[in-house]
């Protein structure tokens, strides 16, 4: 991956508190694993933004690079990557994502 890619993602990854690089968007999700992830952070009540990878395949394949992950969807906490749909679940399931996503109180 080139430097200008990584600085790239790096700036998206740092935006926002919560990002899900994923195919579809939060409102239109366009794969089984993106709608899974963005309702399991709805569930937590979790503010988050979305990068639609569909619309940039430069960072489509430069995101599973700059993660060392291979599959979208991936979400970054506070510029770390926490992990995909299978991951984000398991930690719901057990409590851990909610105080790690949610808004603080």
């Amino acid at each position: 991956m080139d430097e200008a890619l990584k600085n790239r993602i790096q700036s998206i990854v740092d935006s926002h508190d919560n990002v899900l690089f994923m195919k579809g968007t939060k409102h239109f999700p366009q794969c089984g694993f993106s709608a899974t992830a963005v309702e399991v952070l709805r569930r937590c009540g979790a503010e988050f933004e979305t990068f639609n990878v569909l619309e940039d395949m430069d960072v489509r394949q430069g995101i599973k690079e700059f993660g060392q992950w291979p599959t979208i969807p991936q979400l970054y906490v506070k510029g770390k990557l926490v992990g995909g749909s299978d991951i984000l679940i398991e930690m719901f399931e057990n409590g851990e994502l909610q105080p790690l996503v949610s808004p603080a109180s």
